[in-house]
């Protein structure tokens, strides 16, 4: 999708900063990005791209629908290119790592439920907030409360 002639397909001059920006969602290795993590990662690539320009295109690609905006936990807007499959999302509350997991059963009764009750879903987005509880999680930067008493 970051070749100019796909840009242009949906609508969308085929400009250097957005090219750039669906490059590092396409071949970056987060997944869920706010602008200022895209920003960042610009910079240290030295690409002289404002910040101002980084929230105009990604606005226009969640509107061209090539990305999906999420606001998790920290209320920053979070964006994640769009796959065109559903998943949820699994939320770390003590470092903000996001796991993605599609699960069928929760899928069926979610309709179940919606039909039970006359509605029909047509879109949803289901976030699970938690706590890590894998020992020594690599991404946790704080130490659990549980940790700090004297022995």
């Amino acid at each position: 999708m970051s070749d100019p002639q796909s840009l242009k397909s949906i609508g969308l001059k085929a400009t250097f900063p957005r090219l750039k920006i669906l490059e590092l969602f396409e071949k970056g290795t987060m997944r869920h990005m706010t602008a200022e993590d895209v920003y960042r990662m610009l910079l240290s690539e030295n690409m002289d791209i404002g910040l101002a320009t980084v929230y105009r295109v990604l606005t226009q690609f969640e509107q061209a629908g090539l990305l999906e905006r999420h606001f998790f936990e920290s209320g920053k807007a979070v964006f994640e290119i769009n796959r065109g499959k559903h998943h949820d999302h699994l939320v770390c509350i003590d470092c903000g790592k996001v796991e993605e997991f599609y699960d069928p059963e929760i899928e069926r009764r979610q309709n179940m439920i919606a039909e039970e009750r006359g509605f029909k879903i047509q879109d949803h987005a289901l976030y699970l907030y938690a706590h890590c509880t894998k020992e020594a999680c690599p991404n946790r930067t704080q130490v659990p409360a549980d940790d700090t008493a004297d022995h």
